[in-house]
């Protein structure tokens, strides 16, 4: 969706105009990436229902979230990082998260919740109430219902979302280098990796991408192959 923006964005401007603009710096880069991602999010958002039916407000919310994923890292540095809003009181605490392993789990988390989100909010209003109504008023209390009823019911979208959500956060990038860094050995992950090692060793860049291709093969055959099993 950003290259969908920028498109426009050198349609517009003509496109030796909008090229020269942000090599000379008249168009800042990061005003186009500002405003590609939230406006890519949202054409998504839209064309969903074409595809896949009517969506949910709170599916609208998490889709314009997972487009923004660039502003993620910016975000969480803002709020975590050292002189960030909650950031400086940790900092004066001992708690250090910016450029730290927590802060690539917590920018990958940030990025990849709203695969989990949606695909459970989609498995929730398709097993509905009925079954848990059932089970209240046969004397269920809520958090028996809640295990031996609804969890079961939602346990292959859970699933299904978790899936999503690791092999989105296999090939996470930006917000991750924006609010981690590229620390080796402590906020290196493989994408940051093959992005360094192209410059120096495109071998090995090579070969971790096709290690990175081959572990989403395995991610994706694995969970196509669940979903065609079907229930036991």
């Amino acid at each position: 969706m950003a290259v969908l923006f920028a498109l426009l964005a050198a349609a517009a401007y003509g496109v030796s105009d909008f090229l020269g603009g942000l090599a000379s710096r008249r168009i800042p880069a990061m005003t186009v990436v500002l405003i590609s991602y939230p406006v890519g999010a949202v054409l998504m958002a839209a064309l969903l229902p074409v595809y896949g039916g009517p969506i949910s407000a709170s599916t609208l919310g998490w889709s314009v979230a997972g487009g923004a994923a660039g502003l993620m890292g910016i975000a969480l540095l803002y709020t975590f990082g050292r002189q960030g809003l909650l950031g400086h009181q940790l900092e004066l605490m001992g708690v250090r998260i910016a450029f730290s392993t927590t802060a690539v789990v917590l920018a990958q988390s940030f990025v990849s919740l709203p695969f989990l989100v949606v695909s459970l909010e989609g498995a929730l209003r398709t097993a509905g109430t009925n079954y848990e109504n059932i089970a209240a008023t046969l004397g269920g209390r809520p958090t028996t219902v809640l295990r031996t009823v609804t969890l079961p019911l939602v346990l292959p979208g859970l699933m299904s979302g978790a899936v999503l959500a690791f092999a989105r956060s296999l090939g996470e990038f930006g917000a991750t280098l924006t609010f981690a860094g590229s620390l080796q050995g402590v906020t290196r992950t493989l994408p940051l990796e093959i992005y360094l090692q192209r410059e120096t060793d495109p071998d090995a860049a090579v070969a971790l991408s096709l290690l990175l291709i081959v572990v989403a093969a395995i991610i994706v055959i694995a969970s196509a192959s669940r979903r065609l099993a079907g229930p036991v």
